[in-house]
């Protein structure tokens, strides 16, 4: 169990994350190196850019997909539970990971664009999703093109605006501050690290996304939105996105933040596969109370 500790900016969710000084204990230990796997990694090019994934396990197809600044390591936790289960396809999304960036303005179309690439380069006929702030996103996305068929969708603390209405105003605060330092990086030249590369991240959860809450109607698969009651996403922004989608589930987890896929691996991971494993149901109070 790897601690963070202090103020640790992560670059999560369509928006910046803070791990406050009482600490969130973070699990990337695993047996196997996921993310710099030898063995199963691969290279395939999409959208005129290089994109690293790997494969573990077998059965129906399951796409993990990280968030903002993240890497293939970040889903680990799910990696190594729903392996037994699945056909597990996880990938270092454009820009990040191993993944070339090859844009000077990064979106979550492009993103989306070479997640579905990828569906089609393994000629995957059907599949599910789990995917962890800008991974909802991206899986949100996906469902809203429908360019793939998509059975299930787990989208944890995805926002579909990058304003104080779907986070919470301190998160924009930091966005803003982070902004004002990279600006400045670059422009006094300084080369100790990829500032453009931060500059388009910060892009992404600065000015990204704006999916119109009309678009949820288009999304054909069943849909379970999570995230913690403690998230930087506002739960009434995730209420607002179950509220528009057509088939869905809602779950706000008690006592859990931004992190809970790898703070809380089992509950994230139980809640995740119950819904994937189950048959879709949204049953009505008021048919129990007309009965």
């Amino acid at each position: 169990m790897k601690i963070i500790p202090k103020l640790f900016i992560f670059l999560l969710t369509g928006l910046f994350s803070l791990i406050s000084t009482a600490q969130v204990q973070l699990n990337f230990d695993f047996d196997t190196p996921y993310g710099n796997n030898q063995a199963v990694g691969k290279y395939v090019e999409i959208n005129g850019a290089r994109i690293y994934f790997e494969e573990y396990g077998e059965g129906e197809p399951l796409l993990l997909i990280h968030g903002n600044g993240g890497s293939i390591i970040w889903m680990g936790n799910q990696i190594d539970y729903f392996k037994k289960k699945y056909r597990v396809i996880v990938a270092d999304s454009r820009g990040q990971g191993k993944s070339e960036l090859k844009t000077d303005s990064l979106t979550y179309k492009q993103i989306t664009e070479d997640w579905e690439g990828l569906v089609n380069h393994l000629k995957l006929d059907s599949l599910n999703i789990i995917g962890w702030s800008d991974g909802g996103i991206i899986g949100l996305k996906m469902g809203i093109n429908n360019k793939v068929k998509i059975k299930k969708i787990v989208s944890m603390a995805a926002n579909l605006r990058p304003d104080t209405t779907a986070v919470h105003p301190y998160v924009v605060d930091i966005i803003k501050k982070e902004f004002d330092v990279v600006k400045l990086k670059i422009k006094e030249k300084d080369k100790t690290q990829n500032w453009n590369l931060k500059k388009q991240l910060l892009g992404l959860v600065g000015e990204q996304p704006n999916i119109p809450i009309t678009d949820l109607s288009k999304v054909k698969a069943k849909v379970l939105i999570l995230a913690g009651d403690e998230d930087v996403i506002k739960s009434e922004h995730s209420i607002e996105i179950y509220e528009n989608l057509e088939k869905a589930q809602l779950c706000i987890m008690p006592g859990e933040t931004h992190f809970t896929p790898s703070s809380n691996p089992d509950l994230f991971n139980s809640i995740a596969n119950r819904f994937l494993s189950e048959p879709f149901k949204r049953p009505k109070s008021d048919a129990f109370i007309n009965n």
